[in-house]
Protein backbone atom coordinates (compact mmCIF):
# COMPACT_ATOMS: atom_id res chain seq x y z
CA UNK A 1 0.00 0.00 0.00
CA UNK A 2 1.32 3.45 -0.84
CA UNK A 3 2.20 6.10 1.73
CA UNK A 4 -0.70 8.23 0.48
CA UNK A 5 -3.28 5.48 0.92
CA UNK A 6 -1.88 4.57 4.33
CA UNK A 7 -2.12 8.22 5.40
CA UNK A 8 -5.73 8.39 4.22
CA UNK A 9 -6.66 5.38 6.34
CA UNK A 10 -4.96 6.91 9.39
CA UNK A 11 -6.85 10.16 8.88
CA UNK A 12 -10.22 8.47 8.33
CA UNK A 13 -9.74 6.43 11.50
CA UNK A 14 -8.80 9.55 13.45
CA UNK A 15 -11.69 11.63 12.10
CA UNK A 16 -14.31 8.96 12.72
CA UNK A 17 -12.96 8.02 16.18
CA UNK A 18 -12.83 11.66 17.29
CA UNK A 19 -16.40 12.31 16.14
CA UNK A 20 -17.72 9.12 17.70
CA UNK A 21 -16.15 10.15 21.03
CA UNK A 22 -17.99 13.48 20.83
CA UNK A 23 -14.96 15.54 19.86
CA UNK A 24 -14.55 18.12 17.14
CA UNK A 25 -12.55 17.68 13.96
CA UNK A 26 -10.87 20.77 12.60
CA UNK A 27 -12.29 21.74 9.19
CA UNK A 28 -8.75 21.95 7.84
CA UNK A 29 -8.05 18.29 8.64
CA UNK A 30 -11.23 17.19 6.94
CA UNK A 31 -10.66 19.39 3.88
CA UNK A 32 -7.02 18.33 3.52
CA UNK A 33 -8.04 14.68 3.78
CA UNK A 34 -10.65 15.18 1.08
CA UNK A 35 -7.95 16.85 -1.03
CA UNK A 36 -5.70 13.85 -0.57
CA UNK A 37 -8.57 11.62 -1.68
CA UNK A 38 -8.94 13.67 -4.85
CA UNK A 39 -5.16 13.65 -5.40
CA UNK A 40 -5.07 9.86 -5.06
CA UNK A 41 -7.57 9.56 -7.91
CA UNK A 42 -5.93 12.23 -10.08
CA UNK A 43 -2.49 10.62 -9.75
CA UNK A 44 -3.82 7.12 -10.40
CA UNK A 45 -2.94 5.86 -6.90
CA UNK A 46 -6.54 4.70 -6.47
CA UNK A 47 -10.07 5.00 -7.82
CA UNK A 48 -13.14 6.64 -6.35
CA UNK A 49 -14.74 3.26 -5.78
CA UNK A 50 -11.66 1.83 -4.06
CA UNK A 51 -11.31 4.88 -1.80
CA UNK A 52 -15.01 4.83 -0.95
CA UNK A 53 -14.71 1.16 -0.05
CA UNK A 54 -11.59 1.72 2.09
CA UNK A 55 -13.20 4.69 3.86
CA UNK A 56 -16.30 2.57 4.43
CA UNK A 57 -14.19 -0.13 6.07
CA UNK A 58 -12.72 2.47 8.45
CA UNK A 59 -16.21 3.78 9.21
CA UNK A 60 -17.47 0.26 9.91
CA UNK A 61 -14.53 -0.43 12.21
CA UNK A 62 -15.14 2.71 14.27
CA UNK A 63 -18.95 2.89 14.30
CA UNK A 64 -19.84 -0.78 14.01
CA UNK A 65 -22.18 -0.14 11.08
CA UNK A 66 -21.81 0.85 7.46
CA UNK A 67 -22.05 4.36 6.09
CA UNK A 68 -25.19 3.28 4.21
CA UNK A 69 -26.80 2.12 7.47
CA UNK A 70 -26.28 5.57 8.97
CA UNK A 71 -26.94 7.74 5.93
CA UNK A 72 -29.02 5.58 3.54
CA UNK A 73 -27.91 3.64 0.48
CA UNK A 74 -27.82 6.82 -1.59
CA UNK A 75 -25.46 8.65 0.77
CA UNK A 76 -23.18 9.66 -2.10
CA UNK A 77 -25.94 11.97 -3.39
CA UNK A 78 -25.55 14.07 -0.25
CA UNK A 79 -21.79 13.49 0.12
CA UNK A 80 -20.37 13.42 -3.44
CA UNK A 81 -16.77 12.28 -3.81
CA UNK A 82 -14.40 13.28 -2.21
CA UNK A 83 -16.57 14.41 0.72
CA UNK A 84 -16.26 12.46 3.96
CA UNK A 85 -19.58 11.54 5.60
CA UNK A 86 -18.63 12.69 9.06
CA UNK A 87 -21.00 14.30 11.53
CA UNK A 88 -20.41 15.28 15.11
CA UNK A 89 -22.59 14.02 17.90
CA UNK A 90 -25.57 16.30 18.46
CA UNK A 91 -25.22 18.47 21.50
CA UNK A 92 -27.80 17.77 24.19
CA UNK A 93 -30.51 20.36 24.57
CA UNK A 94 -32.02 20.95 28.01
CA UNK A 95 -35.20 22.89 28.48
CA UNK A 96 -35.34 25.19 31.44
CA UNK A 97 -38.14 27.18 32.95
CA UNK A 98 -38.28 30.84 31.97
CA UNK A 99 -36.86 33.29 34.50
Amino acid sequence: MSTLLTELEVRWQSIFATLKAGGDVAPGLRLRTEGLMEAAVLTGESTQDALTSAMGACYLEVYGCSIAQDFDDNWRVFFPFPQIPAMGVRAPVYLRAPD
